[in-house]
């Protein structure tokens, strides 16, 4: 199942589309092919909930009201008409989480080995968490409502159904992907890898959170609307911060791929774009560039002893993406007590109201792959731990040699933040003790940098042959590496990492004066208010 669930960036400058003529509106409207018009209401109607005192609608006709003008209000917007009417159904929060399950794939215990592998590798789920819970605790709570692809119905969830705050913005931008979804069949597209997924969505919901950002501006400016619904009390908090940026990717960076595609209020080549989506995150990032990823494949290198999971849909491969390793550097930057291999000085834009996923230690992006391998032996993957008998191999391309160093440099700077001790410096061999526990070779060549992690050094070659010299020697002191210090030819290792875990030391004596910013908000919430909120939180630690 596709879920779309609206998750508004927080608003910017966005161009005021411009509202038809009445004075040429045609005597017989129709919903079908009307811009503008649905059942008998116009975009610019008032109705008399929009004279209430607040945004709860108790009145099935009065909800019915909002739908329709809401949809006028989109397709005026969006120069499209709806084919067919969007059934908009109510629930209780209690019934939501009753159904919350439902709301994700069951995995099969090989997908979800892959998963977790996955996620450990960019740093985000370490060994003792299951990446499916991290990913259901990201909505929960705070979901405001969503558009399902699969029964074609928007669902708006309240805490008190009968009686339901209905925030007329935030509908607008679920009638929109039902909109979309009637013109370009969202189920249609390829989203089988994270990069994928992220393009996609970038299109999507660039074009979804355009439209919203629009249609809260008519509201102040010429429409009349319901009252403002009351934002969410809750505090950013205990949040998984990697996944979060992850999933931000396509409210972040997609209005600005959006924009690029639009011409004043024309919406056509918008429109082709659905012929043509974006192929990768890159191509949402880097809106003026051409840019075309190389097709990147991992060669099974691996000795006997250890072999390439498979599952039912085939090989156990992944493509990350440029937002998602920007996601997996800047992941940090979110907490007060940790330091980042993306600061958080970097990671907001310039105005201080969104995330930046144009980074220099990742602009060079040109494809990867990354591959789960399992221990021959153990062939029930109910029994492998994804740190005792599970690695990977990830191989990534830069578009020059200078890109790929510059991505080995973050990644190592992620490693020595992460606790890693340095085994050979000049083989790039890792070893961490906790929460991502196991042996890491980096190896560079030229524009290609391969990632390698096993349970143990000894694992190393054997799942990636020739990785690491046969005759490595290896430090059992991590302060004494084999091969001088690490980071000593860039500057950016131990030195720094020592002065970055005295920052950190620092930050824990403030501690307690952190907690009042730190209480948890529930998950990924449909509200512009609450990202919005993520947002200012980053930009106050930044202003600290």
């Amino acid at each position: 199942m596709i879920l779309v669930i609206g998750i508004a960036a927080a608003a910017g400058a966005v161009p005021l589309f411009a509202s038809g003529d009445s004075t040429d509106r045609p005597d017989d409207p129709s919903t079908e092919e009307t811009v503008g018009y649905v059942e008998g209401y116009w975009y610019d109607d008032e109705l008399d909930a929009d004279d209430g005192a607040d945004a709860v609608i108790d009145d099935e006709d009065d909800l019915e009201e909002v739908i329709y003008r809401s949809m006028a209000r989109v397709e005026e917007i969006r120069e499209l008409t709806f084919e067919e009417e969007v059934p908009v159904d109510v629930i209780s929060r209690e019934e939501f989480q009753e159904d919350h399950d439902d709301m994700f794939v069951e995995l099969e215990e090989d997908e979800e080995l892959q998963q977790n592998v996955t996620y450990e590798a960019l740093f985000m789920v370490d060994s003792e968490t299951d990446a499916e819970d991290e990913f259901e605790a990201m909505y929960g709570d705070s979901v405001g409502g969503y558009y399902d692809p699969a029964t074609n119905e928007i669902v708006l969830v309240s805490d008190s159904p009968d009686e339901p705050e209905v925030d007329e913005v935030i509908l607008g931008h679920e009638l929109l992907h039902a909109l979309q979804d009637q013109h370009f069949d969202l189920a249609s597209y390829d989203r089988e890898t994270i990069d994928q997924d992220a393009a996609k969505n970038g299109l999507i919901e660039g074009d979804a959170v355009t439209v919203e950002q629009a249609y809260d501006q008519h509201c102040d400016a010429e429409w009349e609307c319901l009252p403002s619904a009351q934002p969410p009390e809750n505090q950013v908090g205990d949040l998984n911060w990697g996944i979060y940026l992850l999933l931000m990717h396509p409210y972040e960076a997609g209005p600005e791929y959006v924009d690029s595609l639009l011409e004043g209020d024309d919406w056509s080549a918008v429109d082709d774009a659905y012929d043509d989506a974006p192929a990768s995150s890159s191509d949402v990032i880097h809106t003026d560039e051409d840019r075309e990823a190389g097709d990147v494949t991992v060669d099974d290198d691996s000795s006997d002893s250890w072999e390439q999971l498979e599952t039912d849909d085939g090989l156990a491969n992944e493509t990350v993406g440029e937002a998602g390793m920007v996601s997996m550097l800047g992941s940090d930057a979110m907490d007060p007590l940790r330091s980042s291999v993306i600061e958080e000085t970097d990671l907001l834009t310039a105005d201080l109201q969104g995330v930046d996923y144009d980074q220099p230690y990742t602009d060079g992006w040109a494809g990867d792959e990354l591959v789960t391998y399992v221990d021959s032996d153990v062939t029930d993957t109910d029994t492998v731990s994804t740190s005792e008998e599970a690695g990977y191999v990830w191989e990534t391309e830069w578009t020059s040699e200078e890109d790929a160093d510059e991505f080995a440099d973050g990644y190592t700077q992620l490693l020595e933040l992460n606790d890693a001790q340095v085994l050979n410096e000049s083989e790039g061999v890792y070893s961490v003790d906790d929460g991502y526990q196991g042996a890491y070779a980096l190896d560079i060549d030229g524009e290609s940098v391969t990632i390698v992690r096993g349970p143990s050094v000894d694992d190393l070659n054997a799942i990636e042959d020739g990785v690491v010299a046969e005759d490595l020697e290896v430090s059992d002191d991590p302060d004494e590496p084999t091969d001088g210090d690490a980071g000593t030819d860039d500057d950016t290792g131990s030195d720094d990492a020592d002065e970055e875990s005295s920052d950190a030391d620092d930050a824990d004596d403030a501690s307690e004066a952190s907690d009042a910013d730190n209480d948890s908000i529930p998950g990924f919430a449909a509200s512009s208010a609450v990202v919005a909120l993520a947002v200012a939180v980053l930009a106050a630690r930044h202003k600290r």
